[in-house]
């Protein structure tokens, strides 16, 4: 974070003090009107997107009357942040993922979906302000940063990288720096301006014992500063039964309110200290991780994981502490955190003799060990062994739904293993066994999630065998019993590029766009067919999106790159290559636009040392060579060159350029017949080039042609 004067032109960072402190350095600033009343952003007020669900209440009410268009098309990401909100924008994309009950749910949304969901409601703020009539600058202070969830994390961070200052001031204020290893801490450092603070003494207000301790609870224990230090003090003073009344009075009042994110903070908060904790609290813990575990919000969802199971006794309750388990180790699955998933599916086998809960113990346990470990850690012979215990056991059940539907549940998880073990034709007998033994056993509406996504399985299985015509059929039945999840066309996009239908391609890219909040990597695809199919601006557009929404989205840089060098702006590839060469030191294809542009620019031997290290990073990488071998050429190490292009030549035999390249040397080096070998060949191999022709004609004629 830079230490700055501050100016209206600046995103800050109000950092030391009480929130009294930071709330009178705040004041002294010369800020553009508020936006609005600052915004506490504490996990514990409303959990995920505290700030940004207070932000999304605020305005979708106004911006609603004003451009209905504009609430609509950020829906997704305005009722994922405020559900408050669905009383008054409908959900026009629902996908069978979020309309699953509990126990359908067999595909859950990927661990990035926050940050879409946080570049989605930056563009809706951004794009508000005019709607509202704020043609000036306006401000939005932001407390308690440092204590926000991960997910508003995410959303301040976006928010300062990707608005401009000028038209929106963002003051984060908190009394400590952000965790180091969040995703809020390094754009205060890029992309906020410091602001100390000078803490001030002020004596505590003088109220009574009683007044304070309630002061206490009904600020939900955040109160800071020596009111703050005195109503926890007369709080603490207080007998455990009385204090917790106070929070059975507090969360009765949270009730009242009717405001379910506050169920997702503040309201468990007080009922975990309350009079009647493991009847009261579980059930809203439970509830808040099950919210969160469909919406995508993963860290949250361990959070309150591992605050059930405190509750909960694992001997006595172990069906209620298993509840929690399962969601808890999928959480922190998708967040990597897979030593501790595995933990709790081994506390779960000791705990329980249940069938049920030992097969999703093995099923999970596989989905580490073929998916979710580091490559290292991973082990298929295990994760197939496991999964055949669960098949083993889901035979035996009785009920016919479930005996089905676990069955196949299982078989499918195989499926992976065998696919990662390279036996896609096993993997496809099993898809295709469950897709039909579940269409024999079970009627059209029952369990329509998980079927729809072994057809997709099976989709993919396909397209991996080459089986294109299968994959598209199986991906039309997937689109028109899903039609709203991205995804799906993402996939069939991706399929029909492979076949050279472009056109179609850039169609269902399209759509998955209208489908989802901001997705880079749909538009990384869309860039790159666009740049194959000749449009230019339209790949470039993309690309630079791409980088807007993730700085760190390194082959967006490498093609952007592309671009620049083609059109001879060679400063712009430059910057790009080597910003991108931040994030990934060892990419090939970016050290060799390094070298190209410094080639470019005259600077022949930092050119050579960049694609020494892009050859060292990919020996195979033809443009690395070819490029070194000009380089090397026009510095006179002609014996090098001709090195680096008969290596260029072995990878890419049938590159016309190359060979011509290539007889080139051949000639200066006065072997006349492999240049001449070259030049027919290259000939052959690009008919229409001209220089090519010329030079075959005058290799022909001998060495007295012109």
């Amino acid at each position: 974070m830079q230490q700055a004067d501050p100016t209206p032109a600046a995103h800050l960072s109000v950092q030391g003090g009480t929130k009294r402190d930071r709330a009178a350095v705040v004041d002294g600033l010369p800020l553009p009107a508020p936006l609005m009343p600052p915004v506490d952003s504490h996990r514990r007020l409303r959990g995920p997107y505290t700030a940004a669900g207070t932000i999304a209440r605020t305005l979708v009410p106004a911006v609603l009357a004003l451009a209905p268009e504009l609430v609509r098309r950020h829906d997704i990401e305005l009722l994922s942040v405020a559900p408050e909100l669905a009383a008054i924008v409908p959900n026009s994309r629902a996908t069978l993922t979020s309309m699953a009950l509990p126990a359908e749910r067999t595909r859950f949304y990927a661990r990035l979906r926050t940050r879409r969901i946080a570049n989605g409601l930056v563009e809706f703020v951004r794009d508000a302000l005019p709607v509202l009539g704020h043609q000036g600058a306006r401000s939005l202070v932001v407390e308690n940063a440092e204590h926000a969830e991960t997910t508003d994390e995410e959303f301040l961070a976006a928010l300062v990288r990707r608005v401009d200052p000028g038209v929106l001031t963002v003051v984060l204020c908190g009394a400590d720096a952000p965790a180091a290893d969040g995703p809020l801490a390094p754009a205060l450092d890029q992309h906020t301006s410091g602001v100390p603070v000078s803490p001030a003494g002020v004596a505590p207000d003088p109220i009574s014992p009683d007044e304070a301790a309630w002061r206490w609870v009904a600020t939900e224990g955040l109160l800071d500063g020596p009111d703050g230090e005195a109503a926890r003090t007369a709080y603490e003073a207080l007998p455990t039964v009385q204090r917790a009344v106070l929070h059975d009075r507090r969360a009765a009042q949270l009730r009242e309110s009717g405001e379910f994110s506050l169920t997702l903070g503040a309201l468990p908060y007080h009922l975990e200290r309350g009079s009647d904790a493991e009847a009261a609290a579980v059930a809203v813990l439970w509830s808040a991780s099950d919210h969160c575990l469909v919406n995508g919000f993963y860290t949250a969802v361990a959070d309150y994981g591992r605050r059930g199971q405190r509750l909960v006794n694992g001997r006595e309750n172990t069906a209620q502490w298993w509840k929690f388990g399962v969601q808890l180790g999928l959480a922190l699955s998708m967040l990597g955190r897979t030593k501790e998933a595995e933990a709790v599916y081994d506390e779960a086998r000791l705990l329980s003799t249940d069938p049920a809960v030992h097969m999703a113990c093995a099923y999970s346990t596989a989905m580490l060990y073929t998916r979710h470990n580091d490559p290292a850690d991973r082990d298929e012979k295990k994760a197939k062994a496991l999964l055949n215990g669960a098949i083993a056991t889901a035979s035996l059940l009785h009920d016919r739904v479930e005996q089905a539907f676990q069955s196949a549940f299982y078989k499918n998880g195989r499926a992976l293993v065998e696919v990662n073990l390279g036996d896609p034709q096993e993997a496809l007998r099993l898809v295709t066994e469950c897709i039909d033994d579940l269409d024999r056993r079970l009627t059209p509406d029952e369990h329509r999630l998980h079927r729809s996504v072994l057809k997709n399985n099976r989709a993919r299985v396909y397209a991996g065998l080459g089986r294109l015509d299968e994959a598209l059929a199986d991906y039309a039945v997937v689109i028109q019993q899903d039609p709203n999840h991205a995804e799906h066309y993402l996939e069939r996009g991706n399929l029909l590029r492979r076949l050279g239908r472009g056109e179609e391609a850039l169609a269902d890219y399209s759509r998955a766009l209208s489908l989802s909040p901001p997705f880079p990597e749909i538009y990384y695809n869309r860039g790159d067919l666009r740049l194959t199919e000749g449009d230019v601006a339209g790949a470039l557009a993309d690309f630079s999106y791409v980088i807007e929404q993730d700085p760190q989205f390194v082959d967006a840089y490498v093609n952007r790159a592309g671009i620049h060098l083609e059109a001879g702006n060679t400063a712009a590839a430059l910057a790009d290559a080597r910003t991108g060469l931040r994030f990934d030191d060892d990419n090939a294809y970016l050290h060799t636009a390094v070298g190209q542009a410094l080639a470019e620019e005259g600077e022949l031997g930092e050119a050579e040392a960049a694609y020494d290290r892009a050859v060292e990073a990919d020996p195979t990488l033809v443009s690395a060579l070819s490029g070194r071998a000009a380089v090397r050429y026009e510095a006179g190490n002609r014996r090098e060159a001709l090195d680096d292009l008969c290596r260029a030549v072995e990878l890419a035999p049938k590159d016309a350029a190359l060979r011509y390249n290539r007889a080139f040397l051949y000639q200066e080096d006065g072997r006349r017949q492999e240049a001449l070998d070259d030049l027919e060949l290259a000939a052959v191999l690009d008919p229409e080039d001209e220089e090519i022709a010329a030079a075959l004609a005058a290799s022909r004629g001998g060495p007295d042609s012109a």
